[in-house]
């Protein structure tokens, strides 16, 4: 007897189009990938994918805005837990170093992509001041006296480098996010923690 298949709700239909497209925007680069063939590989028409999206660009944008979503809920938890300070930052950091391991092709594509359409290239862009905001709620209960102005920028160097070493782990693939997490943390525990004293 034949059972009858269940079918997908819109939710799971997007989230379906969401995760073909990340796969295939890494695996090939945005530049070089057809809506027909990410259709094809859904399983859906095209004019399904454009009703959904609207275009490629909507497409690959919506593919960024689920990463930043996930990545803020991934990072601000982990943040959260932990006794100390210098717990809350590891935690923050470990937490940065699995999301990108988890993602790690379409992570180098965004990273390294070379000419990304404006409206991407904003998305990557609202994806490091989201994280430069969680970085600086959290040194703002370090360092409360501290100036907002050099919160802000040690933020920002902060989500620099951890950018930088994700694509050194990229060529160093034996590097667990556990080690990249305590190489963060050699870095720069010791200069915030001189904030706190």
């Amino acid at each position: 007897m034949e059972t009858k298949r269940r079918r997908m709700t819109r939710a799971e239909r997007e989230r379906q189009m969401l995760d073909v497209a990340e796969e295939v925007f890494a695996s090939q680069g945005y530049g070089a990938v057809s809506m027909e063939e990410i259709a094809v590989r859904v399983g859906l028409s095209k004019p399904m994918l454009y009703e959904y999206f609207g275009s490629k660009e909507g497409l690959l944008l919506a593919t960024i805005a689920r990463a930043r979503r996930e990545l803020r809920e991934t990072t601000e938890r982990a943040a959260t837990e932990g006794e100390t300070a210098e717990d809350k930052l590891y935690n923050g950091y470990l937490a940065y170093f699995r999301f990108n391991e988890a993602h790690r092709r379409s992570w180098l594509v965004l990273l390294q992509e070379p000419v990304l359409l404006g409206g991407a290239a904003g998305e990557i862009e609202a994806t490091r001041r989201q994280q430069t905001d969680l970085i600086v709620a959290q040194m703002e209960w370090l360092a409360p006296d501290r100036p907002r102005r050099d919160l802000e920028a040690y933020a920002e160097i902060i989500v620099g480098a951890c950018e930088r070493l994700a694509l050194w782990r990229m060529r160093n693939p034996d590097v667990a996010p556990e080690e990249a997490a305590r190489q963060m943390m050699d870095v720069t525990w010791r200069g915030l923690s001189a904030y706190g004293t």
